[in-house]
């Protein structure tokens, strides 16, 4: 009778709903932040997990408990069960990694927040790619690959299979760090849609080198895609993806704190990476007097001085991308990154803007580069201003038109360029530097907004053991006696040592 019973019970059903990827976050946000944080976020796309009619509205209902759903085709109750039920046949070897992974599956509420403990003998083909500022990234393929969602009519995981991934290990990760936690942490509290997915860790048997396991990027990073491919008619709703991500960074309450293009990866979409850096926005202290580290052409003048890293700061950073992006030239490659550039900088100096771009669009880039970090717009507004302009291209006729000679200039430009690799033919400064590194500079100018950075008033006598080549390299900023002196002597101490 007892198996009669089981035989005849109905077998769990698909109960999740169809989806809007462009309406709604696919999953719900579990966060305790202010109401004025939550201002900046825009509420019609986010789902709280309190919210329980809007979650069974956009997700549908679990097919065996019946209760709403945390995110597209997940249960967080249920899939916690599974997950804890099998972490008796797995372990890293290491204690609080194992709990840190155990963490993320009993509280995801979506594919994208769990991660997994990834045997590096699962992993296949890994090639070295390159070096970032803190560690090595490589490409490998995953045969396995990462959990998608729980097949309930087979009681199994959906994976998505063949999947190539990136591996990013942190120098001196052998013994696990805070730093290394701390940067998956920050992709497990951030939503993720334009920022890089975290699948789970692994580790080399022969260095013992812990690596985060990502997704891959097959087309590298902003730079090298924008070098190498034609994509003028879609660079509005690209950059909107990258303000998009620097949003949900935002909404998470942290600031990235290392923007620049080389952070910005294209694989199906664009995404926003390594966030060894984020940390929460409300942190008061001001930078360590030791320095800051960044890629110093797309730090914010406010940052080299020392002052605390904010939201306003990113704008900024972004703001230099965007240009960078638009202009297709990479910042200050013709001049060494060092204590006379961030003088410059400080000054007003920023790279050049393109003839071409849009005039609508160079305003915005203005904006976000603006001396002030209060006259920065916030990422909110960048991302509602981009996407409208991106939606409404074609319908306005002045957007359409500064657009459209603007397609004509790049695609001729392209076409002239078609038999060069334009990443190869580039020549950069032996001194331009553009990965993260730590950066200290004393008595830098306040920050000021220069619309004449053509003239450059010095007297010889005052400075005779400057050099020529110094002097040329300043000709468009207006720098002071003393900001003068000390670029002396620490070209005299520099010449000491």
């Amino acid at each position: 009778m007892e198996i009669l019973n089981k035989t005849s019970k109905e077998k769990p059903r698909n109960l999740w709903k169809t989806f809007d990827w462009d309406k709604y976050q696919n999953h719900v946000t579990v966060s305790s932040i202010n109401s004025a944080t939550k201002s900046e976020e825009i509420d019609d796309r986010v789902i709280y997990m309190d919210d329980i009619e809007k979650r069974k509205e956009v997700y549908g209902i679990c097919g065996e408990c019946n209760e709403p759903g945390t995110g597209e085709n997940w249960c967080q109750s249920c899939n916690a069960k599974r997950f804890e039920e099998n972490f008796k046949n797995w372990t890293s070897g290491n204690k609080d990694i194992d709990e840190f992974i155990q963490h993320s599956q009993l509280n995801a509420v979506h594919c994208t927040k769990c991660l997994e403990w990834i045997p590096f003998e699962k992993l296949q083909n890994v090639t070295y790619i390159t070096r970032g500022g803190f560690g090595k990234i490589y490409s490998a393929e995953w045969p396995n690959g990462r959990i998608v969602r729980w097949d309930i009519e087979n009681q199994k995981w959906k994976r998505g299979i063949g999947r190539k991934v990136a591996l990013k290990s942190l120098d001196n990760s052998s013994e696990i760090s805070t730093g290394f936690l701390d940067e998956i942490k920050s992709y497990l509290q951030i939503y993720i849609r334009s920022v890089i997915y975290c699948y789970g860790i692994t580790q080399d048997p022969n260095t013992k080198v812990y690596m985060m396991v990502l997704h891959y990027c097959k087309n590298g990073n902003l730079r090298n895609f924008y070098l190498n491919e034609y994509d003028d008619n879609i660079k509005l709703y690209r950059l909107s993806n990258i303000a998009n991500g620097l949003l949900d960074i935002h909404n998470a309450g942290k600031v990235h704190k290392d923007f620049h293009s080389g952070n910005i990866l294209h694989g199906g979409g664009m995404y926003i990476s390594d966030l060894g850096m984020c940390q929460p926005a409300n942190n008061e202290e001001k930078s360590e007097k030791i320095g800051v580290y960044g890629v110093l052409p797309y730090m914010a003048p406010e940052v080299l001085r020392g002052y605390q890293y904010t939201k306003a700061a990113d704008i900024y950073s972004f703001g230099i991308i965007m240009n960078e992006y638009l202009s297709e030239e990479i910042p200050f490659n013709d001049i060494s990154h060092d204590h006379i550039l961030a003088i410059k900088i400080c000054k007003g100096l920023r790279p050049k803007i393109s003839e071409h771009i849009p005039k609508f669009l160079v305003d915005l880039i203005m904006k976000c580069w603006d001396a002030k970090a209060e006259n920065r717009p916030s990422a909110k507004e960048l991302y509602q201003i981009l996407n409208k302009w991106n939606e409404t291209q074609y319908d306005d006729d002045e957007i359409y038109s500064q657009m459209n000679e603007y397609k004509k200039i790049r695609e001729k430009k392209f076409k002239s360029r078609s038999n060069e690799n334009k990443s190869e033919s580039i020549k950069t400064h032996p001194q331009a530097i553009y990965t993260s590194r730590l950066l200290s500079f004393k008595n830098l100018p306040e920050p000021i907004n220069s619309s004449d950075l053509t003239s450059f008033q010095v007297n010889s006598d005052d400075v005779p053991s400057i050099s020529t080549n110094l002097i040329s390299e300043c000709l468009d900023v207006q720098l002071s006696e003393s900001d003068l002196n000390e670029i002396i002597q620490e070209d005299n101490l520099n010449d000491e040592t």
